[in-house]
């Protein structure tokens, strides 16, 4: 009888902890995410769709917002419709698929859900959101909708819709609340979901390298977030979504701790590694930047929270046009300020077709040692599937060229790292 009891009970707390154990719509403590980011779609960078910008004929347009602002409204809009119809189509989640990919990560900026007094946005990405999670669920994709712009810009990068030389997001807490409120509003398009809208990252790349004055607000909104995403229904019922909290450019270290079972359920930490944006970067050898990728494994493996590297890419030169704003040049040909010549652009970037053979040896490798490396996290989502002219960032182009292969885990080096 004592016995019988003791396996009823046993069994009783096996079934609430199976109640309460957290069920994310992709098992991602067990299975690599391998994706890709549709960068350039829903919010506009110059780098990515340069033509957009060069036939304003308006050099002030150097982002969504001056796009809005400075260039006529009827023509911007049908710009916009154009390009919202094309640049990414039900045929890019098919290939996505087919190269073995499981996870595509959708940019889009808050104004396709509100615009305030005095904001030039065009509105009306809202109807192409809801096809991409239509068509990731008939190709069996899972999608990440990324808040990549808030109100008054979290970073200053003209991929927030507003270039701005400091941001101002955090500093007014009316901002704030307007994003709070968006989050309200995608968690509960998507709460229904999970399986094919699994992820919602609340904020992309806040500029948490301006210390407290950031982090401090940032803090709490990675808490309100929590709220918002994990109670969408009004009521105590909770959600399967996950959050994925960017880094906000600090150490994984100073995160530690944060938001971890069993408080929290269903956190996720994103972190960006690009080797292209200092001096000293694109300065090193193509074999530097290998050993760099390598070097990530240690970080990258036993963190607290499920971790993916949510944007990366096989550039090693910041020459792809418009790559650090547009009017800017480059840091490796000496035209960015305050940068001295590495070398010319020529061959780097553009066509593949001007690409050497060892260029594409080299991207083949360098792709293969950051997959590796990303994988020691609970997986990676390259930046980004497709660009105008700047190949050799292109997912797509990467496939085309055969610099990335159609199944990653089908590797050419797998001891590049050792």
């Amino acid at each position: 009888m004592y016995h019988h009891a003791f396996l009823t009970l046993v069994g009783l707390s096996l079934f609430h902890s199976a109640l309460s154990q957290f069920s994310p719509g992709f098992p991602y403590g067990s299975q690599k995410v391998r994706g890709v980011n549709l960068g350039g779609w829903l919010v506009l960078e110059p780098w990515i769709t340069p033509s957009i910008f060069d036939n304003t004929g308006n050099p002030n347009i150097v982002d969504e917002w001056t796009f809005g602002q400075y260039y006529d409204r009827a023509t911007a809009t049908s710009v916009l419709q154009n390009h919202w119809n094309t640049w990414i189509t039900q045929n890019d989640f098919a290939n996505i698929a087919a190269a073995g990919l499981n996870h595509v990560r959708l940019p889009i900026g808050y104004w396709a859900f509100e615009v305030g007094p005095g904001e030039p946005y065009i509105q009306g990405q809202l109807p192409y959101l809801q096809n991409a999670v239509q068509w990731a669920s008939q190709y069996g994709l899972k999608l990440i909708v990324d808040l990549h712009g808030v109100p008054g810009s979290q970073n200053g990068y003209d991929n927030s819709g507003h270039r701005i030389s400091y941001p101002t997001w955090q500093s007014n807490q009316t901002n704030i609340d307007r994003t709070d409120a968006i989050i309200k509003q995608i968690a509960s398009m998507f709460a229904g979901q999970p399986n094919v809208v699994p992820i919602i990252a609340p904020i992309n790349e806040p500029a948490g390298y301006y210390g407290s004055s950031v982090l401090t607000p940032l803090t709490q909104y990675y808490y309100d977030s929590y709220g918002n995403i994990r109670y969408p229904y009004g009521t105590s019922t909770q959600s399967s979504t996950v959050i994925l909290l960017h880094d906000a450019f600090q150490p994984l270290s100073y995160w530690s701790g944060f938001e971890t079972t069993p408080n929290f359920q269903g956190v996720a930490m994103d972190t960006h590694i690009y080797q292209v944006f200092s001096n000293a970067e694109v300065q090193m050898s193509w074999q530097s930047h290998i050993n760099a990728a390598c070097a990530t494994q240690s970080t990258l493996s036993g963190f607290d929270l499920w971790l993916m590297v949510g944007e990366w890419s096989p550039a090693v030169t910041d020459c792809a046009t418009y790559l650090n704003g547009r009017g800017n040049g480059a840091r490796y040909d000496g035209s960015f300020p305050g940068s001295t010549y590495v070398g010319s652009c020529t061959g780097l970037t553009g066509s593949a077709s001007t690409f050497s053979l060892s260029y594409k040896t080299f991207l083949r490798q360098f792709w293969e040692a950051q997959v590796i490396s990303y994988e020691k996290s609970n997986g990676w989502l390259m930046w980004t599937w497709k660009t105008e002219s700047a190949d050799e960032w292109s997912y797509l182009a990467g496939l085309q060229n055969g610099w990335i292969p159609w199944s990653p885990t089908d590797l050419q080096y797998p001891t590049i790292c050792g």
